[in-house]
């Protein structure tokens, strides 16, 4: 069984040496409440770490790796964002669905510039931005 989506598929390393599954593995201990959606933070644990962390994870990993990021219509106006590196598609918050099957495909790609007018969300994407910085040093 695999943590996040694409695990055993995606065969991509960054500068460092590191992949998806190590990024993953660091940010499981960095994810929080503050780097959570607001709407979604009574909902976040330590449980669930990847809950309302996706957009700000998916355009994070697109700093490291380049590539797309592509959005899930969730059916409330939200997306479920995730990338899309040449061939590989992994979804590191895919997590926090649970067992709900998310189709990654015909997605619409998503705007860096559409989700960071939100000062909010900016905000907590330089906020985790920061705190894998500091894991990596």
């Amino acid at each position: 069984m695999s943590d996040f989506y694409g695990e055993e598929t995606v065969e991509i390393t960054d500068a460092r040496g590191l992949t998806p599954r190590d990024y993953y593995d660091i940010l499981r201990g960095i994810w929080c409440a503050e780097t959570c959606a607001p709407r979604m933070r009574a909902q976040w644990s330590p449980e669930n770490p990847t809950k309302g962390q996706c957009s700000i994870t998916a355009f994070l990993m697109q700093d490291i790796f380049g590539g797309k990021v592509y959005g899930i219509p969730l059916g409330d106006g939200n997306y479920h964002c995730f990338n899309v590196v040449g061939e590989c598609v992994f979804d590191l918050t895919g997590g926090q669905f649970g067992t709900k099957k998310l189709n990654y495909d015909d997605c619409c790609e998503q705007s860096r510039q559409v989700h960071f007018a939100r000062e909010e969300k900016r905000l907590r994407y330089e906020m985790l931005k920061s705190k894998l910085e500091k894991q990596l040093l």
